[in-house]
């Protein structure tokens, strides 16, 4: 099979290349940017972004543009325009218009049963290169940014969280919050997808704004809900006093414990005991381990919690002390601990 080995060989060829000088990769990578087979190019352009070879940059932008031209059949899954966007977006490219055709591209590809856009990673690559380019004006950007949260693909409207974020104003912080309330308030677009979406916007909030916003994202706690549970675990990214102060006051507080679901309140408990453990604050591991010397009804959860975050010896030690008089307690820190090691 003649043409199998020769494409075998040229990709070969690429690998190759990481061998050799830098210097000596350009003409073979510039010749791979043009073959018109999608894997190939996408190849060349993961090489050119790591060898940064800038003086190939007008070569990416016309691969680029090629592979829109009958997009299914010339690149499928999208493999090059992904390649190539995050070649650009390592160079800091600065036309804004390249990232903003590769951010409103959608390639619907046959599936079984149907067809699935394969363009999300594009989408959300482009969202973030965006923010790079110093010419467009802030306003404009997050209006073209925007757009995105309302994307299908759950991938896609992370990254543009992320991209709101990274514009670091406060205009952004507060489209952030927007869109929590929004959430908050109504429908989710995505069941599915929305924690996620809304944990970036939690965890972006409290990166531009700050320790003042912990007790904004405080009320996301009250669900007990996946979507909750993002909120506590951006909570926890704080390692702060104040964020350990938040999270027990809702781990203690009676006023939730009507929730319907028994189950949904104890995996909830487990969630913010989780969150407690990650916010690596001494008092944090006090009361957990206050919990397991009482042998709490949530001693089981707290044992986890803390073997979950990568104790300290210290702290281990000091597990094995609470639990020395238990043989109960004391088999379940080995199980749990066999499982985290």
């Amino acid at each position: 099979m003649p043409g199998k080995r020769s494409f075998e060989d040229q990709l070969a060829a690429l690998d190759a290349l990481r061998y050799g000088p830098h210097a000596t990769a350009v003409a073979p990578l510039r010749k791979a940017l043009g073959h018109r087979n999608n894997y190939v190019v996408a190849k060349a352009a993961d090489l050119v972004r790591e060898f940064a070879l800038a003086e190939l940059i007008p070569d990416v932008l016309t691969a680029f543009d090629r592979f829109f031209a009958d997009p299914v059949k010339s690149d499928p899954q999208c493999w090059a325009k992904n390649a190539l966007s995050r070649a650009l977006a390592g160079f800091e490219h600065q036309d804004a218009e390249v990232f903003l055709r590769g951010m409103r591209h959608i390639q619907l590809e046959p599936v079984w049963g149907g067809r699935s856009d394969s363009a999300g990673s594009l989408r959300g690559t482009c969202a973030l290169a965006l923010v790079q380019c110093c010419g467009l004006p802030e306003p404009e950007l997050l209006r073209h940014l925007l757009e995105l949260f309302s994307d299908k693909d759950k991938s896609v409207r992370v990254e543009a969280v992320r991209a709101v974020e990274q514009v670091g104003s406060s205009s952004a912080a507060l489209l952030l919050r927007l869109r929590a309330i929004l959430a908050a308030h109504g429908p989710a677009h995505d069941p599915e997808g929305e924690p996620e979406v809304l944990g970036a916007c939690y965890g972006g909030i409290l990166r531009l704004e700050g320790k003042s916003t912990i007790r904004w994202i405080a009320r996301f706690l009250a669900a007990g809900d996946d979507i909750s549970a993002e909120a506590a675990l951006a909570i926890a990214s704080d390692r702060s006093p104040e964020a350990f102060s938040v999270l027990r006051e809702r781990f203690v507080d009676d006023s939730h414990s009507h929730l319907s679901d028994p189950a949904s309140d104890k995996w909830f408990r487990s969630v913010l005991l989780s969150a407690i453990a990650l916010t690596r604050q001494v008092e944090g591991v006090d009361f957990l381990l206050g919990l397991v010397r009482s042998e709490s009804l949530h001693a089981e959860a707290a044992i986890e919690a803390i073997l979950r975050s990568g104790p300290s010896a210290e702290t281990t030690r000091q597990l094995d002390n609470a639990v020395s008089g238990n043989a109960r307690l004391a088999r379940i820190v080995a199980v749990h601990r066999e499982q985290h090691s």
